[in-house]
């Protein structure tokens, strides 16, 4: 059966628009050519000691009570960005926010975070709700990214704050990966952050039959 066409020929296409557009995730990545499969991932994770990670844990749960998170701006604000100032003190990675990036006309717009090491990258994409138009607008964002970088394996983040969920891209088979799991903050932030650490590190994830 022929693939269903949705993008229109001529029409510029930003990041954003992949979260809007009202078709299936996997109809969407067709039109890169990618496929989409949800299953669990083993994600790569860090050994290194997290000193601060209780610290941080305590300070979001004192203040939660206070904060309105009803907005994309004040998630960012009070869980995500304060969250990545803490990766970066224990990684030393860069980090970019509303990293302007353009492959083509149906490729562009703004990475809300774009960490590297190295060769290692992480891309988070933050929302305010809606974690699956989120992931299809983070699984477009991967794939501008793999066409101007020379890695095999991308991996990247959908979070609303409180929740977050990993996808990876595999640029050889063209397959984006969305994990069934979700981290929650502040429950799971020490988890959390051992895999953004983990991640960047280039730590292998440990191998079990069946999953990847």
């Amino acid at each position: 059966m022929a693939k269903r066409k949705i993008l229109e020929e001529g029409r510029d296409y930003t990041f954003r628009s992949y979260f809007e557009l009202a078709y299936e995730p996997d109809e969407i990545l067709a039109e890169f050519d990618y496929r989409l499969i949800i299953k669990e991932l083993i994600l790569p994770k860090t050994s290194q000691e997290l000193k601060r990670t209780a610290e941080l844990k305590q300070r979001i749960r004192e203040i939660l009570p206070f904060v309105s998170l009803s907005n994309e701006t004040a998630r960012r604000e009070t869980l995500v960005s304060p969250l990545l100032l803490e990766v970066i003190r224990y990684c030393e990675c860069k980090m970019r926010i509303e990293y302007p990036l353009k492959v083509s006309n149906i490729l562009k717009g703004n990475l809300d975070y774009l960490l590297r090491l190295k060769n290692q990258f992480l891309v988070i994409e933050a929302k305010n709700d809606d974690l699956t138009r989120g992931f299809t607008q983070l699984a477009v964002e991967l794939i501008a990214l793999s066409q101007v970088e020379e890695q095999d394996i991308y991996y990247g983040a959908v979070t609303i704050g409180d929740v977050w969920r990993f996808g990876k891209l595999d640029r050889v088979e063209q397959i984006v990966t969305q994990d069934i799991n979700l981290f929650k903050i502040p429950d799971d932030l020490d988890d959390l952050t051992r895999v953004i650490v983990g991640i960047l590190q280039g730590v292998k994830s440990p191998w079990v039959s069946g999953l990847s």
